[in-house]
């Protein structure tokens, strides 16, 4: 089966609108409420590790869609884990 080029362009961005709001989403409501204590580390560990890859392949394979999406993402997810270490270091102190 042979696939439009147009659609899977608009399914590449698709994929990578979807994933990243997932990450905006924990940003928003960690700065709404200022609490990060239920995301875990070892999650965005492992979610990092694996946009490394995807984004090490998307080089290789020289795919503008999965190199954005993943840079995107592993910024979004330092956001988080700043927010995350700083709002755990205040409430320690709290």
């Amino acid at each position: 089966m042979e696939v439009d080029g147009t659609l899977l362009t608009l399914l590449g961005i698709a994929a990578g609108i979807l994933i990243l709001m997932g990450w905006v989403e924990q940003i928003y409501k960690g700065y709404k409420t200022k609490r990060l204590k239920d995301v875990s580390k070892f999650l965005m560990i492992f979610i990092a590790a694996g946009s490394i890859l995807w984004l090490i392949y998307g080089i290789i394979v020289e795919d503008i869609f999965i190199i954005g999406t993943n840079m995107s993402g592993l910024i979004l997810m330092i956001i988080v884990l700043a927010m995350k270490k700083r709002y755990d270091i205040r409430a320690k102190t709290s």
